[in-house]
């Protein structure tokens, strides 16, 4: 198939139009058939649940196009189960594995001219979510619900791609989440409640925050827009243990290689003084995969990592490993890469 005209390796993170979309609508309690749509609109009542008490759940994967020239998704599967998971905290009807699964394929498969090539350093960004459609004014529920799926080609999510270093500072008097709130999911809310922290940083030059936890105020919980892991002199992994932080599907993994590599993982409380005795610091996430920390602002004090503009030598292996398992250039001993069968 002819690729879109698109210069492919010069892409930001950003909103490509395509061809199709997918859409299923729940109502009268079941899922109804599923279609694929041209339109990049939607319509819905004034007194949609959505647009009043923030019912909205999202997800985020990647498809990259194999050396083979076939695409493949990466752990689709702790994607759908991390929705499920969202869905159930806002008492939300399930979108089944299979079913999220084969929307996934539906909707890669109707944009396969918009898949960047192998090498480009870009992906087609999948974006799955539902949201609350039934019509009420009350704080309840919504009866109706409108699951969508839509794809766009993207570049690296910071500028620079590959393995450039970001610049964070800590937030201290914003918080993410509330230990018993809702930060462990993908609820729109906290993205959007998270804006009065990443703008003014942008502003002053960082790439985004790191946050506190909320009850203390004293131990690491994650940045922005991403997991925080951090590698320690005597060359640990560790990230940190909390109930109000989103569980990365791509931290997972690098925790899974990371200890394949004889790496000791460490999943725990990261008092915020720690970042001055790290050997390397990274963020990681669907959109970001690994991006590197050059250096972390706390107060009055800055801790840069090795030069401050390059990897360390950890950050750097992992991300390897991970991101060649992604792309298909290497193989798959875990069986998380799965092959989007062409229609």
């Amino acid at each position: 198939m002819e690729k879109a005209d698109i210069n492919f390796s010069q892409l930001p993170f950003g909103y490509v139009k395509t061809d199709k979309n997918y859409r299923c609508v729940y109502t009268g309690g079941k899922w109804g058939a599923p279609e694929l749509s041209d339109s990049e609109f939607i319509q819905m009542h004034i007194a949609s649940e959505c647009l009043h008490y923030g019912q909205l759940i999202f997800e985020g994967l990647k498809v990259f196009e194999r050396p083979d020239g076939q695409a493949q998704t990466f752990r689709m599967v702790e994607n759908a189960k991390r929705m499920m998971r969202s869905a159930e905290q806002l008492l939300m009807p399930p979108v089944p594995v299979e079913m999220f699964e084969d929307a996934v394929n539906k909707v890669v498969n109707a944009n396969r001219r918009f898949i960047p090539p192998h090498g480009s350093g870009a992906s087609l960004y999948v974006r799955p979510y539902m949201m609350g459609t039934g019509v009420q004014v009350g704080v309840n529920p919504s009866n109706d619900y409108l699951f969508i799926v839509f794809v766009t080609p993207v570049g690296p999510y910071y500028k620079g791609g590959g393995l450039s270093t970001v610049k964070l500072i800590v937030e201290e008097n914003i918080d993410r989440a509330a230990p018993l709130g809702i930060g462990s999911i993908k609820a729109a809310a906290n993205y959007a409640a998270g804006l009065r922290a990443t703008i003014p940083a942008k502003k002053k030059g960082y790439n985004e925050v790191l946050y506190l936890d909320a009850k203390e105020k004293k131990y690491i919980d994650e940045s922005g827009s991403s997991n925080f892991f951090a590698i320690t002199k005597d060359g640990h992994y560790v990230t940190p243990s909390s109930a109000s932080i989103l569980p990365s599907v791509t931290n997972m993994s690098i925790r899974q290689i990371a200890r394949e590599e004889g790496i000791i993982v460490e999943e725990r409380n990261i008092a915020v003084e720690e970042i001055f005795d790290f050997a390397e610091a990274g963020c990681v996430g669907t959109a970001a995969v690994i991006s590197p920390v050059g250096s972390i602002t706390y107060r009055d004090k800055v801790m840069k990592y090795g030069d401050g503009e390059h990897a360390g030598p950890i950050c750097t292996k992992l991300f390897n490993k991970l991101y060649s398992l992604q792309t298909g250039d290497a193989p798959d001993p875990y069986g998380w890469t799965k092959i989007v069968p062409e229609k």
